[in-house]
């Protein structure tokens, strides 16, 4: 007979390990007896310092105060991602948040801009972006709204110190009655009968039972795979890289709303500005650049002293089989891993979390949860993962083995289909459940010369001068919300006084 679910056990701590407890604890105060298991003799990854709006969302459910978010985590906001030498050596631009420009009737404003270069207008795509203007002006206010204009809002993201926020909601989640305990697990016990998982054995003997169990302990993957074997979909194929480096180093100037991504011979290096500190790192495949030489390009490219030895990461690109698999489900690095070039890492965990809490079971009979659980999971790591081919395929690069491979690679037939329909018509193909807007798509295609040989007939039927009025007008508007925005670290330092 089926059993309540009451007793959920993590197993691992990190961003992973207590965003789960956190917002579980906070959605099921009544419900759950929550137990973290984690050892301090167990480092955690740790270099997800870089994040996309629905942030925001889930520290709002959190209760998590802006003001004290940014105080506690020694956080910058973030406007978008620039990504610079992707296309060609040289090249910059960025995946910026929010809306660009205007759409007009059933017709989205690229397409005008599209016919606007046709005749002869020279502005840029991103002269229409009211987050990209801010971010390259060094701007930024979190403005929510922003009346009298097409713009819904500044749409923002954060950086900060993933260990940092880790020990914000470790605090948060054990004032909701979360148990943690310290140590290491030396065993896992299991079901005969059903395979599932029963205990967790401790080193110094203590046995902890539990009806769910999540899995948080990164790349080892303790539980999911260890354990029950629930195998592992290698991406490595599309996405080459398999190795990273990371290392802090000092600020030397005031800290941009904005992430770095920049292309090297073999990969990209990250630039995250954090209030204390700058985050960087080298990605790279092995295959095409050794340790030595990844560490040489990591030190030598730093704005700032080093503060750290650069710590390595090695990984494979891909994804758990099943991410609910018998009572187990497992998040963050346990789950799969997407390389962070479009910071989706700690995103991931994020909708993890949400998914569960939709389809959390009341009981031990939760197949048909289970499995939506999993066809969910499959389709939102594979949209994210051909948006991030599509930044490695779509590049004109030929001054490496590395980017040759990335150009002639053959690709999941999803992202060719999404790129030979911009390509021909300017239209993107997007799912209603996929992460990335139709402008995101369109800024990295247009960002990396993807350049549609049409645009949509609908553009047509504006008259040539009230095209030319309305892209002065709009471009105008931008200007004049960019013009009033106070600077980046001016509001970042108003945000702390008023917490104080």
């Amino acid at each position: 007979m089926p059993t309540p679910i009451r007793h959920l056990v993590i197993a691992g701590g990190g961003a992973a390990g207590w965003m789960t407890a956190a917002m579980l604890s906070k959605l099921f105060p009544h419900h759950l007896q929550i137990t973290l298991v984690e050892s301090e003799e167990i480092g955690i990854v740790g270099v997800g310092e870089a994040t996309i709006p629905p942030i925001l969302l889930f520290n709002q459910a959190l209760g998590i105060k802006e003001a004290d978010f940014i105080q506690s985590t020694k956080g910058t906001f973030k406007l978008g991602i620039q990504f610079e030498n992707w296309g060609q050596q040289g090249d910059k631009y960025m995946h910026a948040f929010g809306d660009i420009g205007k759409d007009l009737g059933l017709t989205s404003f690229h397409h005008f801009w599209l016919r606007a270069q046709q005749q002869g207008f020279t502005d840029s795509y991103w002269d229409y972006s009211p987050c990209y203007q801010a971010a390259s002006r060094n701007k930024f206010a979190p403005l929510h709204q922003l009346p009298g204009t097409p713009f819904k809002q500044l749409s923002y993201a954060y950086h900060f110190d993933a260990s940092l926020y880790a020990a914000t909601l470790r605090r948060l989640s054990e004032q909701q009655g979360v148990k943690r305990i310290e140590g290491k697990i030396a065993s896992v016990t299991q079901d005969q009968t059903s395979g599932d998982i029963q205990t967790l054995v401790m080193e110094n003997g203590h046995v902890i039972q539990g009806d769910l169990f999540i899995d948080c302990s990164g790349f080892r993957a303790l539980l999911a795979e260890q354990t029950l074997k629930t195998g592992y979909e290698d991406w490595s194929r599309w996405l080459p890289c398999n190795r990273a480096l990371a290392v802090p180093s000092a600020n030397r100037s005031a800290a941009v709303p904005y992430t770095r991504a920049i292309a090297h011979q073999a990969g990209w290096q990250w630039r995250i500005p954090l209030q204390h500190r700058t985050g960087n790192g080298v990605v790279y495949c092995s295959d095409f650049m050794d340790d030595e030489s990844a560490q040489q390009h990591l030190l030598s490219n730093l704005e700032g002293d080093a503060l750290a030895e650069p710590r390595p990461i090695r990984f494979t690109t891909g994804r758990r089989k099943m991410q609910w698999h018998k009572n187990c489900i497992s998040l963050g690095l346990a789950s799969g891993f997407l390389e962070p070039l479009e910071s989706t890492s700690l995103h991931l965990i994020q909708s993890g979390i949400i998914r569960l809490a939709k389809l959390f079971p009341a009981t031990t009979d939760y197949a048909s949860q289970r499995d939506q659980y999993n066809r969910q999971s499959v389709t939102e790591f594979e949209q994210i993962r051909d948006f991030i081919i599509l930044h490695y395929h779509q590049t004109q690069r030929d001054d490496s083995e590395f980017w040759r491979y990335c150009r002639t690679m053959s690709v999941p037939d999803s992202l060719t289909q999404k790129m030979e329909l911009f390509r021909q018509s300017a239209v993107v193909q997007r799912e209603q459940d996929d992460l990335f807007s139709e402008v995101a798509w369109q800024q990295v295609m247009l960002g990396q010369n993807l350049i549609p040989q049409q645009h949509h007939p609908l553009a047509n039927q504006v008259p040539s001068e009230k095209l030319q009025q309305f892209m002065q007008d709009l471009k105008l508007i931008v200007t004049d919300i960019v013009d009033k925005l106070p600077s980046h670290q001016h509001s970042i330092e108003q945000l702390l006084v008023q917490r104080r």
